[in-house]
């Protein structure tokens, strides 16, 4: 069998809780978990799926941002510049009031 070595950039921290974590869980190294995994996944017997939490907003702030929602579609509060140096003319004036 050909070998061939990976080499994988990153952060020291990260491979010892890595290792740690290889360990606690019956591995004899890092290494072993990280061939067993290539081996499940290259042959397509695992899956992997990256979910992002979703974060809520509190009833307060939904309410706020759907009051500015509607304000926005009623052109309440909205500026709009002709240009740059309108838009740094609207700011200006708008951080003096």
């Amino acid at each position: 069998m050909q070998r061939t070595v990976l080499q994988i950039p990153l952060p020291k921290e990260l491979k010892i809780s890595a290792e740690k974590a290889a360990l606690d869980a019956g591995f004899s190294s890092l290494q072993e978990v990280l061939r067993v995994f290539m081996k499940k996944f290259a042959s397509k017997k695992i899956d992997l799926t990256f979910e992002e939490n979703i974060v809520y907003l509190s009833p307060k702030a939904e309410k706020r941002y759907a009051k500015i929602d509607e304000d926005i579609k009623k052109g309440k509060n909205v500026y709009a510049a002709a240009d740059v140096d309108d838009f740094l003319r609207q700011l200006h004036n708008y951080r003096e009031n």
